[in-house]
């Protein structure tokens, strides 16, 4: 299971820009070939950024947030992004343009948004409401056309989120969203993601409780109760593999208390391994193919530490950071990892052997 050994000597890329702690990071899959891909990370600054996924540099900014943003995601294509604020608010973005398609109006802080993997006109949100809705973003009318596609590599999202005619951009209020199971939540809705099922989604709340449901029912097929806070949820990002720990599908990663979940399958319901850690998890993140996975922990630990999934042994531990790291994400190619910290910034980790991206050779 375990993949080549990667030489530990190498220094992490620092992307700087955010100003306030960056609460997460999310990858974009591949938008041309299997060579390019994105990186949108939030932050309590109210902006959230648009980079390179390889290089790390910079290529816009989305202005117009009015509180903290706790979430961004990519829709599968890239061409959208959403974020989820403290506004009150959703904002669908077009990324080639940086102008917001739509903002979907919430009644209280929204904490979790997530895509459907296969179609980016669906959203699903979250927060301190308590209530999961599915917006679909189909009737949200785009502010202007497209002015390129991904793969043209024209993505200039510079624009203040109120120019270029954005004040006449349509406002969804939340009733418009379809509520799935009214009343079920009974704590803050952190985090929301779709399974490669598109008809099964999962949820995880500061009740403690991680929930899958059947959208054609519209019930929980299945609720797991874990123990301390919920730090992350997140879906592995690298291609599956029939011979890899999920066994063709992603895997679900979740950080609770001073465990770390893993659950697989085709609706990513079957507790593949749970792993015990001897402090409080915020963060994690798997390779499924190299066997290996990397936490974050609250404070005042600031360390990102790496261990190896069978054996469960400490591999790595890598230190930059000057604050706790609330969120880790593998690229889709695995080749790297970034980190996103309460120091206000992203690292980026080499994870494969030879040049790549700005790392031009191992330092063995």
């Amino acid at each position: 299971m375990g993949g080549p050994e990667i030489s530990k000597q190498f220094v992490p890329l620092t992307c700087h820009g955010h100003s306030r702690p960056v609460t997460h990071l999310s990858f974009s899959g591949f938008v041309d070939g299997e060579e390019d891909y994105y990186l949108i990370s939030a932050c309590k600054d109210n902006n959230p950024m648009l980079r390179d996924g390889v290089t790390g540099d910079w290529i816009g900014t989305f202005f117009g947030h009015k509180g903290a943003v706790y979430q961004a995601r990519l829709s599968p294509d890239a061409s959208t992004a959403a974020t989820a604020s403290a506004d009150f608010t959703v904002m669908v973005w077009d990324t080639h343009s940086g102008e917001v398609i739509g903002t979907l109006q919430h009644n209280h802080i929204v904490r979790a948004i997530a895509f459907p993997p296969e179609q980016g006109h669906l959203l699903a949100t979250g927060g301190m409401e308590m209530k999961l809705r599915i917006f679909d973003l189909s009737k949200v009318s785009p502010i202007s056309p497209p002015a390129a596609t991904p793969t043209q590599k024209k993505m200039v999202i510079n624009v203040d989120g109120k120019a270029n005619g954005a004040t006449d951009r349509t406002v969804i209020p939340a009733e418009e969203g379809f509520e799935v199971g009214p009343g079920v939540h009974k704590g803050t809705i952190k985090a929301i993601v779709w399974t490669k099922d598109p008809n099964i989604l999962i949820t995880a709340a500061d009740d403690k409780m991680i929930r899958w449901w059947d959208l054609r029912t519209r019930t929980v097929v299945q609720e797991v109760q874990v123990q301390g806070e919920i730090g992350s949820c997140e879906f592995t990002n690298v291609a599956p593999q029939i011979d890899d720990i999920g066994a063709g599908f992603p895997v679900l990663v979740i950080a609770a208390g001073k465990t770390v979940y893993f659950y697989g399958g085709h609706d990513s319901s079957t507790l593949i391994k749970s792993v015990e850690m001897p402090y409080n998890v915020a963060s994690a993140a798997l390779h499924p193919s190299q066997g290996k996975f990397v936490t974050g922990s609250f404070p005042p630990d600031t360390w990102a530490k790496v261990y190896d999934y069978d054996t469960e042994q400490e591999l790595d531990v890598h230190k930059g950071h000057h604050g706790p790291i609330w969120s880790i994400s593998f690229s889709p190619d695995g080749k790297l990892y970034a980190t996103g910290s309460e120091d206000g910034t992203i690292k980026m980790w080499k994870n494969c052997k030879g040049p790549f991206g700005l790392w031009k050779a191992d330092r063995e």
